[in-house]
């Protein structure tokens, strides 16, 4: 590795935790960094760690071949962005913002508009993990573009490019979101229901959490390479049902409604388990369920009318 690889000059753009963590890990690997955030009090902890803060949008442009951006939205790096374009010409736009895979595709789109490389970005690690071994980050874009990139992304977490179509890191992200927001769903739906007869979160929560952990335990157990069978159209039912999950589902239901709780999670995952039975799968395995999800009925109506 060159120095002037190491050295590379990077700008991070968006100072919430996960930008400063950001920030800082780039520091300590050695690369001047500066940052710009519309609220300038956030910058004041990272510039004490030696970043430099740009006093405009276009300055942090100017600072550095090499953007990151870290942001609620797309819709935030265009408001950012949109007023100084003409700066944008030869830099590399890295956004790691939350959003959807077409508003990315737009986003690419719109930097190449402006003489920019794009890639999207979706990190996977909280901010505390950023620069650990466990982070990593999911990537879409131009390969070679990443690759002259590598070094410094690298710090943040491994590197883990999907492909060229800038939708794909973003929905690969998209359907992380969807098991973890899922899963603290569940968790608190799960800790209310023992809460309403007096159990204590702390008490309940080593218990629920252990069981979160063993999911994927249990369905590796169940199948050598996970996913395999469904790609083959398969659902064998020796292990386990449709109806018989769907009668979990129901009692999960039945207890809500006795302890008072709201439904909406318990009545979705039972609408699951109902719609396999109703189209005759009941004796199917759990994952049969998956037809109803990428079919709903709204949109099978729509096609067969």
């Amino acid at each position: 590795m060159s120095n002037q690889q190491h050295n590379r000059a990077v700008t991070v753009i968006g100072l919430g935790p996960m930008g400063q963590a950001i920030t800082r890990t780039l520091l300590a690997a050695g690369h001047p960094v500066t940052v710009w955030n519309r609220t300038t009090g956030r910058a004041e902890g990272v510039v004490a760690d030696g970043a430099t803060l740009a006093a405009t949008p276009a300055e942090a442009l100017e600072a550095s071949s090499l953007v990151i951006l870290s942001l609620t939205d797309y819709q935030a790096m265009y408001d950012i962005l949109g007023p100084t374009t003409e700066s944008l010409a030869g830099r590399t736009l890295v956004n790691l913002s939350s959003d959807t895979p077409d508003r990315s595709r737009e986003a690419a789109s719109w930097a190449a508009a402006h003489d920019a490389a794009f890639l999207t970005g979706g990190v996977m690690a909280s901010a505390p993990m950023v620069g650990t071994d466990a982070a990593y980050v999911y990537y879409s874009g131009p390969g070679e573009v990443l690759d002259g990139s590598r070094e410094a992304l690298a710090q943040i977490g491994e590197p883990k490019h999907l492909g060229e179509d800038p939708g794909l890191a973003q929905l690969m992200y998209q359907a992380q979101l969807a098991v973890f927001l899922g899963t603290l769903s569940a968790l608190m739906h799960a800790t209310a229901m023992l809460g309403a007869t007096g159990m204590k979160a702390a008490e309940a929560l080593p218990e629920l959490l252990a069981s979160a952990e063993s999911i994927g335990a249990i369905l590796r157990a169940g199948e050598e390479t996970p996913g395999a069978a469904l790609d083959a159209g398969e659902h064998p039912g020796e292990l386990s049902t449709v109806t018989m999950m769907g009668a979990t589902a129901d009692h999960i239901v039945e207890t809500s409604t006795t302890l008072g709780l709201d439904l909406a999670l318990p009545l979705a995952v039972r609408a699951h388990y109902r719609q396999a039975i109703e189209n005759g799968h009941g004796g199917d395995n759990w994952t049969r369920i998956i037809d109803s999800i990428r079919e709903p009925r709204d949109k099978r109506r729509r096609l067969t009318s």
